[in-house]
């Protein structure tokens, strides 16, 4: 009955971690830090009402923290969507300097990646002739080295 009474004023805490992915404690901590948007309203009891905007703008936190954002950053983020229109620079500045930083993060993993297919090939055609020469033999160990430098 409770869930039905809360969901008829916005969201409850547990309602709005199942649709965030986040924890309740996470919600709560998030909320302490000051990193949403705005207040979290309070039924008489206490309990927290979340609105479809909260969720929205956890939603978009849950992905700039996995996507490598500092909470520092977030915080600040949010202070400057909590200030209102006129730091429109700013917040932009802001999500262009992490966008870049997430762009290289990719460009490193791409890179990677490559060395691994690489690596994963050269075992598979091993595996299919039947031999095992070839793999980490110390007579061969500038190949990795090698293909490292024709990659870049």
């Amino acid at each position: 009955m409770q869930s039905e009474v809360t969901t008829a004023q916005g969201l409850s805490i547990g309602e709005v971690a199942e649709r965030t992915g986040m924890s309740v404690h996470a919600l709560r901590y998030y909320e302490q830090q000051q990193l949403l948007i705005g207040p979290v309203s309070r039924t008489t009891g206490g309990r927290r009402i979340y609105t479809p905007v909260d969720v929205d703008w956890l939603q978009i936190c849950v992905k700039l923290r996995e996507s490598g954002m500092p909470l520092a950053e977030l915080k600040h983020f949010a202070e400057l969507v909590r200030l209102g229109p006129g730091n429109e620079d700013e917040r932009l500045a802001l999500l262009d300097a992490h966008r870049q930083r997430v762009d290289s993060q990719i460009q490193a993993l791409q890179e990677c990646r490559e060395v691994i297919e690489w690596k994963v090939d050269i075992y598979n055609r091993h595996l299919r002739d039947g031999e095992a020469k070839g793999l980490w033999d110390p007579t061969t160990r500038d190949t990795t080295a090698q293909r490292l430098s024709t990659t870049s």
